[in-house]
């Protein structure tokens, strides 16, 4: 078989770049994953994502992790449960977000009802507010239009979030290239190709900037309310903007869940963005389920120079075919973003 012949699907091409290669089996400083999801809300089964909590809490002691925020505690009944399996079971290793039930928003007066609940919430012990992607992508109102992040009628939920003092981790739109043409252009093609349902391009979603210029816009009218923009500020291919957004409102900060290949291939801009706002970014993976070789590569990526290296398990890496480089962060930067950042924002994790 020629060259020719070999599909591109098929191509695993090996490096031949020789480079250090560090190994990091424990975080050199403690850390809090800010972003992990532990519940039942995104199993196929309706199980629990992490079945044993206490050999999670012995991988947690293994690899460093003082504790995690998790993402999934729904409202009412999910989100008892939730606490009692994780924030009651464990206390100061595990804080519960909640979220609210946006078929409210199919009736006259949901923003009201939606600061209701997620008062009630919080008063059962969330200790935040998880906003997933489906607003402004999904979720309508009575007239069957899309609630974009800045409809006024949602202000009373964020003003109660800035009210109570709890966090928004906010999630909106997803990478750049899922609101492009899944052709040979896109460098998620074979991410799209696996997973169609994320591809949010054509007729009826939203362009990408008007999910972005929306989260904007409701940030700036609440500067009383703290949002965390998850996936390092919903738009890691344009750091430029993400510094913008945090010299420009003190109470956003962002993670950098989930998107070490976007940071990882302009490690000089990652680097000087967490040089110039060490107070403002959150580690987290969104590692589902929690796994101990992905923390390892988040390790590498923040504590080494490492160059060259894989992003991903996977082969080849649907987040993209290219690798990484790390970030070598100074101690006291790391040890904001590995912990006291995510300390400051969720006291019960301190």
């Amino acid at each position: 078989m020629t060259g020719a012949d070999i599909p591109l699907s098929s191509y695993r091409p090996i490096s031949q770049a020789r480079v250090p290669v560090t190994s990091v089996e424990r975080a050199r400083l403690p850390a809090v994953d800010a972003h992990t999801h532990l519940g039942r809300w995104l199993t196929e089964d309706g199980d629990w994502m992490v079945r044993d909590v206490p050999a999670l809490v012995d991988m947690m002691d293994r690899l460093g992790l003082r504790g995690m925020v998790n993402l999934d505690g729904r409202w009412g009944r999910e989100l008892a449960a939730n606490l009692e399996r994780y924030d009651a079971a464990h206390p100061g290793r595990f804080a519960t977000f909640c979220h609210v039930d946006w078929s409210a928003t199919t009736g006259p007066g949901f923003g009201e009802r939606l600061a209701a609940q997620l008062r009630a919430s919080v008063a059962e012990g969330a200790a935040g507010l998880k906003v997933w992607k489906d607003v402004g992508l999904r979720v309508r109102d009575h007239r069957g239009e899309l609630v974009m992040l800045d409809d006024e009628r949602l202000a009373p939920l964020w003003a109660t979030a800035g009210e109570l003092g709890v966090p928004i981790a906010l999630h909106t739109a997803d990478p750049v290239a899922f609101f492009q043409p899944a052709d040979e252009r896109n460098e998620r093609l074979e991410q799209l190709t696996a997973r169609p349902d994320w591809a949010f391009h054509g007729p009826g979603c939203p362009p990408f900037e008007r999910l972005i210029e929306a989260m904007e816009a409701m940030v700036a009218a609440h500067p009383a309310t703290t949002v965390i923009g998850v996936h390092a500020g919903c738009w890691p291919e344009n750091l430029g903007w993400v510094g913008r957004m945090l010299d420009e409102y003190p109470h956003f900060h962002i993670d950098i869940a989930a998107r070490l290949a976007e940071l990882g291939r302009v490690p000089r801009a990652a680097r000087a963005l967490l040089l110039r706002h060490p107070g403002r970014v959150l580690f987290g993976t969104d590692e589902i389920p929690p796994d101990p070789r992905v923390y390892r590569i988040h390790f590498r990526f923040l504590e080494t120079a490492d160059e060259a290296f894989a992003h991903s398990l996977e082969d080849p890496p649907l987040m993209g075919r290219w690798t990484i480089s790390g970030l070598d962060l100074p101690e006291e930067v790391l040890s904001r973003v590995y912990a006291a950042n995510a300390l400051r924002l969720v006291p019960r994790l301190a």
